[in-house]
């Protein structure tokens, strides 16, 4: 367990009034609350807790899922004897639109009234040690072996929170613009910063579901809101 994890995990617990590694229906719950809530911490691969949080909403539990979403990252490398290799900023950034690469496991859950996404934006600390030769990590998901490895991470700053539980928290991060039947280079084209997520956004809007699938024009696929685009200000 990171410190990252560690940190926001007793921070949640203070903030909730709840404790923490409880063991309850058969799970160990990151965090209880005295009111039945659970909060369970993830910072990446959020898919793989659908099955847990599912159990935990049929339960009749509030569930709380918190996604610390990286905006910078400050990478410290040191040798295997712990003298000081490197300290830079990476040029990766992260947004909030990359909430749609994690999310894409859970569209059955997304709109259950009793679940909550919630995205802390942070700055974080990541600590790696230099290795003598390439090596591969533990869990074996490097494509390539590399000559380090990542020993922590940790959070520096809290940005922002955003939380999502109702269909306008989700359509909030689409352009306000669009026209009634929509497709991917209609997204695009009213915000360029989204051209590289317009189709993955549309993948998950529609099996969540807040948006169908109307027809296909070429090679577009054209979409309308479920309900009326005044709905986005609605629940």
């Amino acid at each position: 367990e990171s410190s990252l994890h560690n940190t926001l995990k007793v921070f949640y617990a203070e903030k909730f009034g709840g404790e923490t590694e409880v063991e309850a229906d058969g799970h160990i719950y990151d965090i209880l609350c005295d009111d039945g809530q659970v909060i369970e911490i993830q910072t990446k691969n959020l898919s793989k807790l659908a099955g847990k949080i599912k159990d935990a909403l049929d339960k009749g539990h509030k569930v709380r899922l918190v996604y610390p979403l990286v905006y910078r990252n400050r990478i410290i490398t040191t040798d295997e004897e712990g003298k000081p290799v490197s300290n830079r900023l990476s040029p990766k950034k992260g947004c909030i639109y990359d909430i749609f690469r994690e999310i894409t496991g859970l569209t059955h859950i997304l709109l259950k009234k009793s679940f909550t996404l919630e995205v802390v934006t942070i700055d974080m600390i990541e600590h790696r040690v230099r290795t003598g030769e390439p090596v591969q990590t533990a869990n074996k998901s490097r494509r390539f072996k590399r000559n380090w490895i990542k020993v922590n991470k940790r959070l520096d700053e809290i940005l922002e929170t955003q939380s999502f539980n109702k269909k306008k928290d989700y359509l909030s991060l689409l352009p306000e613009n669009l026209p009634e039947e929509f497709c991917a280079k209609d997204i695009s084209k009213a915000n360029p910063t989204l051209a590289r997520y317009a189709h993955l956004i549309l993948w998950v809007l529609v099996r969540m579901p807040v948006i169908k699938e109307v027809e296909k024009k070429g090679r577009s696929r054209y979409y309308k809101w479920i309900a009326s685009p005044a709905a986005r200000n609605d629940g």
